[in-house]
């Protein structure tokens, strides 16, 4: 119960703690937020750390010149590539045989089927969209190696999609985080984020299980005059 306690302070003030950070450790603050982002996007169990949240905090601290942002981007860009990469030839050589554990407590059977969704609505694109959609990112690259999409395939939109988050997420954070309604509602700001991220997945997930859900058989027209 603490560490879900402590997450939820950090995730949620996530401006203080990025500062102490970078006051204590200075430039290894970029290492540790590589870290993160490569366990978020490329270890398929840990699904539930601060993606776009970070980055849009790490870009409000570049933009009052704590850290460099071109930095910043090109550092978080090989860890969003490398982590899904890494994610890839997991769902390629071990998928099949996690996936045949359904009750394994590291993949969750309503991630995976929430991911399958995308996939069926976008194809391959589902890579590059899936990058701002918590959870649904971290199992898409996953889901591209037990579909066995082609690797070559896969980087393209592996490098289109985690530069184009990395980018617009630290870039948010540089040209929006500096302002005073910002600064002073920041946790109000980080759960904003976190609820427009997750609800275009949830939308969809929703409709493709309504449209699997079984309908009533129509009752037979002799059965309905007869009444």
């Amino acid at each position: 119960m603490e560490l879900i306690t402590t997450f939820i302070d950090f995730f949620l003030h996530l401006d203080r703690h990025l500062a102490s950070v970078i006051e204590a450790y200075g430039g290894w603050t970029y290492a540790l937020m590589f870290l993160i982002v490569f366990a978020e996007t490329g270890l398929v169990v840990t699904p539930i750390l601060p993606g776009d949240s970070l980055l849009f905090a790490a870009g409000t601290f570049a933009g009052g010149g704590s850290l460099n942002v071109t930095a910043l981007i090109v550092v978080l860009s090989a860890a969003a590539i490398l982590g899904d990469t890494v994610n890839y030839w997991i769902g390629k050589y071990l998928g099949h045989w996690l996936l045949a554990r359904p009750n394994s407590r590291l993949i969750k059977k309503e991630h995976i089927d929430r991911t399958h969704t995308f996939f069926e609505k976008y194809g391959g694109k589902t890579i590059i969209l899936a990058r701002f959609v918590p959870i649904v990112r971290t199992f898409a690259p996953f889901v591209a190696g037990v579909g066995a999409m082609t690797y070559p395939k896969f980087l393209l939109f592996n490098v289109v999609g985690g530069v184009a988050w990395v980018s617009l997420c630290v870039g948010a954070g540089y040209w929006f985080g500096g302002l005073e309604l910002v600064r002073n509602n920041f946790s109000l700001v980080i759960l904003a984020i976190v609820v427009i991220s997750v609800m275009p997945g949830l939308v969809e997930y929703i409709r493709s299980r309504r449209r699997a859900a079984p309908t009533a058989p129509a009752e037979p027209a002799a059965q309905r005059d007869n009444r």
